[in-house]
Parts: structure tokens; sequence; C-alpha cells
């Protein structure tokens, strides 16, 4: 898509005919118009060994969506996820997925935290991950998270790097896994 020429001449982003932004990426509840790439994803990140999924991928985005409010399992906690998507609205690329947990038990204090993030192999060091938690700090705020707890592998550089470029302040490490407090407001 060629960009259109905005204000004070700076290029800016066409939008489609549903008035979405093309090129743009943004967050979107899971939803099946995904789910050629979302596939593509899995195979990605399987390194091609995924396992056959086979239960129905309508019921899979719908159940993601209830977590909001009804997690699947007793052990888990609420939370919301969304998709990191970019292109038409019809027809969305899925490039990740961010999820929020609406409180902490011990378990995830020490691992897993507030906020869990993943961008798809073919990707990954486009500025995705940073976007995307960007993106969602609002959301967090709004659940009354400040600040919220991300946790990351110590050798993980690269998300370390996403986490302090939102604003993260290290707390401390522990077996391999560095938290980060991050202000959400």
């Amino acid at each position: 898509m060629m960009a259109v020429p905005g204000p004070l001449g700076r290029a800016c982003r066409g939008t489609d005919t549903a008035g979405t932004l093309l090129g743009m990426p943004r967050l979107i509840t899971p939803d099946v118009r995904v789910w050629e790439s979302f596939l593509a994803a899995v195979d990605e990140a399987a390194d091609g060994g995924r396992q056959p999924i086979t239960h129905d991928f309508v019921q899979f985005a719908a159940d993601l969506r209830a977590d909001e409010h009804t997690p699947r399992r007793l052990d888990l906690v609420p939370q919301s996820t969304w998709w990191w998507v970019d292109g038409p609205g019809g027809s969305p690329e899925y490039l990740g997925r961010i999820s929020v947990r609406h409180r902490l038990t011990d378990r995830l204090r020490r691992l897993g935290g507030h906020i869990g993030y993943d961008v798809r192999p073919s990707r990954r060091r486009e500025g995705h991950a940073t976007a995307m938690l960007a993106a969602v700090l609002p959301f967090a705020h709004g659940l009354g998270i400040d600040p919220a707890l991300i946790t990351c592998d110590a050798t993980n550089l690269a998300s370390r790097r996403v986490i302090e470029r939102n604003g993260g302040i290290f707390s401390d490490a522990s077996d391999g896994t560095l938290r980060f407090w991050v202000p959400t407001g």
C-alpha cells in the first residue's frame, strides 16, 4: 500500500472500506477471521512439528474470549486476550498475542506476572511486542492494575528490552526469571 501524504507532509496510512487503518497493526479480540494465519503462526513456532488442531477454531476463539469472565480451568485466573493483527478488517494477518491476567496468584508472582505476550517467529524484530505491550497497558490500568508485573527469562534479552521500553523497572531475579514492574497509567 502506498503511503498517503499526511499533515505537515508526513506519511500516513490509508484505510480500507470499513475505515480500518491498513498497515497499522492493532489489537482485536480472538476472531475466526485470522484462523489461517493463526495456524501458520503455530506451525512456525512449532517448526513444522505442530499436532493437528482437533477442536473447532470457532469454539477456540470463543473460549479465549470467555476466559475474561470464566476461565476454562479452576486453577486459572480471569484473563483478557487480544491478537495483534495487521491488514484489512475482513482478513487480518495474525502477528502475535497478548494477555492480561486480572489478578496474581503466588505462582504468577514468581513466574508469569500480569501480562504475557508472544510474536510469531517470522514477524519478530519488527517492534510488534513493544507496540502490543504499549497498546494493552491502558486496559490493565482500567482493571486497577498499576503497576503491572511482567516477567521474562534472564536469557531473553529481546523481551527484557520490550519491557524496559515500556517503562519497566527491574525488581528482582530468581531461578532464571527476571521480574519488572511496569506503570500502566
